[in-house]
């Protein structure tokens, strides 16, 4: 008797939106969620008092209402007059940073949501006049530097120093404005869909990351920040549309393994992984969706939710999603945030809660809790599955089934990313007047 996983979070509540969501982003260290969406339109959501924090399940009770009560919009403004294309927040989390297919990247106090500094994306020569090279990715990797990702596959850096982002907006000085890149890289020819930082080493004096992962078509790719692109993979055959850097796994020492990894989303379905220093090709795959579902987000799930192991939230095309133990290479859980829509947001709180978002809804889960009906019922399954001795030739070949079903031959199927592509600046590029 084999039943379906379990889910392993519950819905704590929705909260609707204006219109599509383009870009999403939680707060490093306060219950906050930044939303990007197609109006051009920026808000940051205060979500609501987790469970553990008021030593009750009153927040648990209102699971399942429209979320308006619970979750409050800290600020909201039209920060872009294209689609806003991606966020990011500071190191710090003091600023957040937006950018919008108007060719502009802003940077606002995260309290306020006041502009402090706005850059113009550069152009891209191979596009016509007009067109703007569509922002992908942002990411702070450090205090100093930001990186900016497009749909040509540039790799843009940022001197946040050089003048400093935080610094106020007067009439006579706009802070952040005309700045260019301090360097400029092209690590992929199609454009980049994630970026993942690979954590400083023991030895690193600022603490702060130097290199870090970009997908982008059908390549994985190393960036330094010091010695520019240093390896791209061969060509994967499959769209690659997401990624993830996990450390903490079981160290081989047979296969030289250092517990380092990269996890890449792909766009048939199936999750590859890669081990440190070994970027040419990958190692290991785990199907997601025989359904050959694009993954287009993943998040880390933190330590000790759902049992023991390292574990990670895929969010799938289907609005489904799926929790993928590592180690065991499984799916071990799944939820649904959208019957219609795709999920292209996906982050954990500093509370430890997920936060979904896709089509016009973002939503709140905490961990689902068993009750003592499941527990007897989860009994009952393994006394069962131990007496069926029939039920294990099944799975074996089930497994070889599936097994056989990955040695054929991975049909390529490339899907863009939801709006990507040029788009016409109008007069966008105009500095002046954008608040």
């Amino acid at each position: 008797m084999v039943l379906p996983p379990r889910p392993m979070f519950d819905t704590v509540c929705t909260f609707p939106l204006s219109s599509e969501l383009f870009a999403q982003v939680v707060h490093p260290s306060e219950p906050l969620v930044a939303v990007g969406l197609s109006s051009g339109h920026v808000a940051t959501l205060k979500l609501p008092s987790s469970s553990e924090d008021n030593g009750s399940a009153k927040s648990r009770g209102r699971r399942g209402s429209n979320g308006t009560d619970v979750v409050e919009a800290a600020w909201k403004t039209k920060r872009h007059r294209g689609s806003c294309r991606s966020l990011a927040y500071s190191v710090d989390g003091l600023q957040l940073y937006s950018a919008g297919t108007d060719g502009v990247v802003k940077a606002a106090d995260c309290e306020t949501g006041k502009v402090t500094g706005k850059v113009a994306i550069p152009l891209d020569p191979s596009l016509r006049a007009g067109q703007v090279d569509a922002p992908t990715v942002l990411h702070a990797l450090s205090p100093q530097t930001l990186l900016l990702a497009t749909d040509s596959g540039a790799l843009h850096l940022y001197d946040l120093r050089d003048p400093a982002p935080s610094l106020p907006l007067d009439s006579s000085k706009t802070a952040f404005t005309g700045s260019k890149p301090s360097q400029t890289h092209h690590p992929h020819t199609d454009y980049i869909s994630s970026l993942s930082a690979i954590p400083a080493s023991s030895a690193s004096t600022s603490g702060f990351s130097k290199q870090w992962l970009t997908t982008g078509g059908t390549t994985l790719a190393l960036t330094d920040l010091r010695r520019g692109v240093l390896v791209k993979s061969e060509d994967q055959e499959e769209i690659l549309m997401s990624s993830l850097y996990i450390t903490g796994l079981p160290a081989k020492k047979s296969t030289g393994s250092t517990g380092e990894k990269a996890v890449v989303g792909g766009g048939d379905g199936v999750i590859t992984l890669w081990e440190k220093g070994q970027w040419d090709d990958q190692d290991e795959r785990i199907t997601v969706s025989k359904e050959k579902e694009t993954l287009d987000v993943m998040a880390e799930v933190p330590e000790g939710i759902g049992g023991i192991g390292r574990k990670v939230a895929v969010g799938l095309g289907d609005g489904k999603v799926r929790f993928v133990r590592l180690g065991m290479n499984k799916v071990v859980g799944e939820v649904q945030h959208d019957e219609i829509e795709g999920v292209i947001g996906l982050g954990f709180d500093v509370n430890g809660r997920m936060i979904s978002g896709g089509g016009q809804i973002v939503k709140v889960w905490e961990e689902h809790i068993a009750g003592a009906a499941e527990a007897e019922e989860d009994e009952e399954v393994v006394v069962s599955k131990r007496t069926a001795d029939s039920d294990d030739s099944d799975d074996e070949a089930d497994e070889a089934e599936e097994e056989s079903e990955e040695e054929k031959p991975r049909k390529r199927r490339k899907k863009r990313k939801r709006g990507k592509g040029p788009v016409s600046a109008g007069a966008g590029l105009s500095l002046s007047g954008l608040d």
